[in-house]
């Protein structure tokens, strides 16, 4: 019976989603020891990546009277290259995302549940603090600076700086949706190292939640729906649809978080073709920062 109304058919409930077995079901996934593996990859992974990358920043110069200007460059490829091994060696177990607009991008193409991508941007700003901790203990103070810190610069307006993140953020998040696109046959060589370099060449550019996020989905949604639509995804269109939106959706089983993390949260389906694992995990396998 519907908690919420006294019809003993939910398919005739007006509030299908607020029932409790919805809500079970949506956090069906979290309580598995494959889950928590995720989870805990994304904050190490963002943690190493935030420590390598800040590191990179600290100009160990600063008590000269007049210190070198930082080098560009050389912070661009210890970013694009820290994300790049990062991606490489958790790809498999959370799908490397490193950035909650990856994840954010992969909620709005359904390749991820809503109740999953909370956990996941939690566990990734707790790494970015972790590491930004260790790095301000182990540094002298005399060459701390900021860590560096990433602000907007004062001749230009806040708005002209969501913009630039925008930009940078969409060029990443099509690189993502690009290299790890299992319905193509034409990639060779590193996804990873590809995702890495997208996010060395958006260093180069001189807010920074609302533009990065608003990229990653306006990336995501582009290249899913229109460059390269599935054509699992219009089967799943029509069914959203549909008047009758009960057992709509069903939690895949908890092994498959860490071999398929993008079918996280799939339409219920009879039958469901079986694909090659690592090329099938592009809704979480390879992200980035």
């Amino acid at each position: 019976m519907c908690g919420s109304c006294s019809s003993d058919r939910p398919a005739l409930c007006s509030t299908p989603a607020l029932t409790q077995p919805s809500i079970m079901v949506a956090f069906k996934g979290i309580w598995t020891k494959d889950f928590w593996r995720a989870v805990s990859g994304e904050y190490l992974a963002t943690l190493i990546f935030v420590l390598l990358g800040l590191g990179s920043t600290i100009n160990w110069a600063a008590g000269q009277e007049k210190p070198p200007p930082a080098d560009l460059v050389l912070i661009s490829l210890c970013f694009g290259l820290s994300i790049a091994t990062m991606v490489q060696c958790f790809g498999h177990i959370s799908g490397g995302h490193i950035n909650p607009a990856v994840t954010a991008a992969m909620v709005v193409t359904r390749k991820l549940s809503l109740a999953k991508a909370v956990f996941y941007v939690v566990a990734q700003c707790l790494g970015a603090i972790t590491g930004a901790g260790i790095l301000y203990i182990v540094t002298p103070a005399a060459v701390r600076g900021s860590l560096g810190v990433t602000t907007v610069n004062s001749d230009i307006s806040l708005g002209h700086g969501l913009l630039v993140e925008l930009l940078i953020t969409f060029e990443l998040v099509f690189t993502v949706f690009a290299t790890c696109d299992p319905k193509r046959t034409d990639l060779g060589g590193s996804a990873g190292l590809a995702i890495g370099f997208a996010v060395a060449i958006g260093h180069l550019f001189a807010v920074y939640w609302v533009g990065p996020i608003l990229g990653g989905i306006l990336a995501a949604g582009l290249y899913e729906y229109l460059y390269c639509p599935d054509p699992e995804v219009k089967e799943r269109l029509k069914h959203v649809f549909k008047k009758d939106t009960s057992g709509k959706y069903r939690e895949v089983e908890s092994d498959d978080v860490a071999v398929k993390p993008g079918s996280i949260h799939t339409i219920d389906l009879e039958k469901q073709e079986k694909k090659d694992p690592f090329h099938d995990s592009m809704g979480e396998v390879l992200s980035s920062v």
